[in-house]
């Protein structure tokens, strides 16, 4: 058997072996191509289950349509990822607040996730079985299987043209054209290899509810200690988003000065706009 069919073969007997409860078995919905691949993996099981999109609110533009057109169970959190920077500040590579409040909390005993070993190192590093416990508290915990755990990207891509699905837009150019090595997340999220630059970039109006945001923070936390470092809300999400250290950010733009709220002269606010757009 070709490694490709056995690896569909695995994620198929895996999917069945999941034991039956009164609750169906979630799919961990995501809009994103290992998702739609698992949907689809799901189907060709014969398993109960129901697929959930948990709503970041922050997802490029089309994810919910997509989830729509999948048939997906759309589950909206209680605080959208905007009212979360006005009242916390902006999410930063070492304190992410938003995933623990929008995606990570507990729907049925079960789930399956679309995680691939091949995505990143840390994902290599964490993921060795295709399947555990994840404890979300003291009384919730959820058992969660990775029927693709060892499917690389040439896997994905060929089980999509197999399958014949049809992927959120962010995966294919104006001509049709598919890319399977992009990725679906949230907007501007600092995680990313370029810290979320290009997404800034390519959804404007997104960077746009950001500020707005990250300004109203800087309004009503006058006193928080990250807001007396900065004269704008410009500077403090360049900061936030860019940068793992305070005395970073001021080498950068600050001129070496570490002092608090240095006034921010016109060419240092130049960088800090164009470091964001």
């Amino acid at each position: 058997m070709a490694d490709f069919d056995r690896k569909v073969a695995f994620a198929i007997k895996l999917l069945q072996s999941i034991p039956k409860m009164e609750t169906p078995i979630e799919i961990s919905y995501s809009g994103g191509k290992d998702s739609d691949v698992i949907l689809e993996l799901a189907k060709m099981a014969d398993i109960r289950f129901e697929a959930i999109y948990k709503n970041t609110t922050i997802d490029p533009p089309g994810t919910i349509k997509h989830c729509r057109d999948m048939g997906v169970t759309i589950l909206n959190p209680k605080m959208t990822f905007f009212q979360l920077i006005e009242k916390k500040g902006f999410p930063t590579r070492r304190a992410r607040f938003c995933c623990e409040v929008l995606k990570e909390y507990k729907v049925y005993d079960q789930a399956v996730q679309g995680v691939r070993r091949a995505e990143s190192t840390a994902r290599a590093n964490r993921y060795h079985e295709p399947e555990m416990c994840r404890v979300y508290s003291k009384t919730e915990k959820t058992r969660i299987y990775f029927p693709i755990l060892e499917w690389t990207s040439e896997d994905v891509e060929r089980f999509v043209k197999w399958r014949g699905l049809q992927l959120a837009p962010v995966y294919y150019d104006e001509d049709g054209t598919f890319h399977v090595e992009r990725r679906l997340g949230c907007v501007g999220c600092p995680l990313k290899s370029d810290c979320g630059k290009s997404d800034f970039k390519k959804y404007p109006k997104m960077l746009k509810a950001w500020l707005r945001a990250g300004k109203v923070y800087m309004d009503t936390h006058p006193h928080s200690r990250a807001v007396a470092k900065f004269a704008t809300v410009y500077g403090m999400m360049v900061h936030d988003l860019f940068f793992d250290s305070f005395e970073g950010y001021e080498q950068v733009y600050g001129g070496g000065n570490s002092s608090p709220k240095k006034p921010q002269t016109r060419s240092s606010s130049s960088k800090i706009i164009l470091a964001l757009t």
